[in-house]
């Protein structure tokens, strides 16, 4: 009866989301491609109710929907800064549709922040902190394991849809921004150094610190 119970628990128990976010071209999608990976092989180990869902992209559906392009974030600060307000608004959206469903988020609100602190204006990405949408998803990153990409890693590469940083210098600006927004918003987080760059170690780091995260809430598994 006890185990049955305590199957009955851990089937009811939603594990901690995790968010992995960074500036464009740190290897966030293979990561989290890869976290799915280890996460539905491993779903006994590590005696989880569900495999996680992926959320992936949010910002890619956005720009499709609504006619955006990528040059679009640097050629206007207006339509930079409603794509992002869009980006916000359609992250809470997806984040929101899955209650009792945990996921591996490629990308967060907090991108579009940072993008529009980077491109826009620092008065006009932090107007973007004051609605419904920001509150919701803000709450959700605080509750979760947030790790950040550090740029600097062989994964540079121009897919013809994401703004691509005119130079390294850029490339760190942005990452620059992620840290200053985290630290205002006080949402916990960890780097993935560049310098660990093996796939496997890099999905290691991130379920060392969702572990570590499911402790501290309680859910130690």
């Amino acid at each position: 009866m006890a185990r049955t119970q305590d199957h009955d628990q851990l089937a009811n128990e939603v594990p901690t989301n995790i968010y992995i976010i960074g500036a464009q071209s740190t290897g966030k999608t293979t990561l989290v491609l890869a976290l799915g990976d280890y996460f539905t092989q491993n779903l006994q180990s590590e005696k989880l109710p569900s495999q996680p869902y992926q959320l992936k992209e949010v910002a890619r559906g956005v720009l499709l929907r609504h006619q955006f392009t990528a040059s679009d974030i640097t050629s206007s600060k207006e339509r930079s800064l409603e794509l992002q307000r869009l980006i916000i608004e359609a992250q809470a959206a997806a984040e929101g549709a899955l209650q009792d469903i945990w996921y591996i988020a490629d990308r967060s609100a907090l991108d579009a922040v940072a993008y529009a602190r980077q491109y826009v204006g620092e008065a006009e990405a932090r107007g973007l902190r004051h609605g419904v949408a920001w509150q919701q998803v803000e709450e959700k990153m605080r509750a979760g394991v947030v790790i950040l990409c550090e740029p600097g890693g062989e994964w540079l590469i121009d897919d013809g849809v994401r703004l691509m940083p005119r130079d390294r210098n850029e490339w760190f600006s942005l990452h620059s921004h992620f840290q200053v927004l985290l630290a205002e918003c006080g949402i916990p987080y960890a780097t993935l150094p560049c310098s660990v760059s093996l796939l496997h170690e890099r999905v290691d780091f991130v379920v060392q610190a969702w572990k570590q995260k499911q402790k501290l809430d309680g859910q130690g598994r």
